[in-house]
């Protein structure tokens, strides 16, 4: 049992450190709006407002759009209605919100 529990602990350990991501902080002064979304267009600020990758994910985990943007807008013109979980890097950083488009 002992060497069971010695492997399993191996196995996570190597996992996770064995993986390189973006840092999980949040964007500082990240706001997406409006949300839902109704018009096709979202905007997503941030206090320093650099491009930003976007990935939008369905809720099967599918990726449906990746993008990348140097202002606020996002066209989300070509995505039907539905709940999506939305992504976006910018500088390193990570954001993950739910979006909803109606």
């Amino acid at each position: 049992m002992k060497k069971f529990y010695f492997i399993l602990l191996l196995l996570f350990c190597s996992l996770s450190y064995g993986q390189v991501a973006p840092s999980n902080e949040d964007i500082e002064g990240f706001k997406l709006y409006p949300n839902p979304v109704t018009n096709d267009k979202v905007f997503v600020q941030t206090n320093s407002n650099l491009p930003k990758t976007i990935s939008i994910f369905d809720v099967f985990g599918t990726l449906v759009l990746q993008t990348k943007i140097k202002g606020k807008e996002l066209n989300l013109s070509d995505i039907e209605a539905g709940v999506y979980v939305l992504r976006v890097t910018e500088n390193n950083k990570v954001a993950t919100r739910k979006l909803i488009i109606k």
